[in-house]
């Protein structure tokens, strides 16, 4: 499972307008036509995803769910994956 709180750099409980704020400045960090890095484009579309579903509340909460349920039902995997993607977050 993606982490999309992680991705945009917000906490799970962060408000629409800091996800909002969050969002526009990765979306200026990694824009194809500011960044010449070749995963660019690729950082930019899940960016946008990312802000595509935590926007919209009732695509946030099902999220929400998901998340928690993974953590409950699986906590070593979603572990392992929440702590590389905080660690792919840092090294950018």
């Amino acid at each position: 499972m993606k982490d999309f709180y992680g991705l945009l750099g917000v906490a799970p409980d962060a408000s629409p307008e800091t996800i909002k704020s969050a969002y526009r400045r990765k979306a200026a960090q990694f824009h194809p036509d500011r960044n010449p890095e070749a995963d660019a484009a690729t950082k930019f579309r899940a960016v946008q995803e990312a802000y595509e579903l935590l926007s919209d509340p009732d695509r946030r909460k099902a999220y929400d769910e998901t998340r928690r349920s993974s953590l409950i039902d699986e906590p070593l995997v979603a572990a392992r994956e929440l702590w590389s993607n905080y660690l792919q977050s840092m090294q950018r």
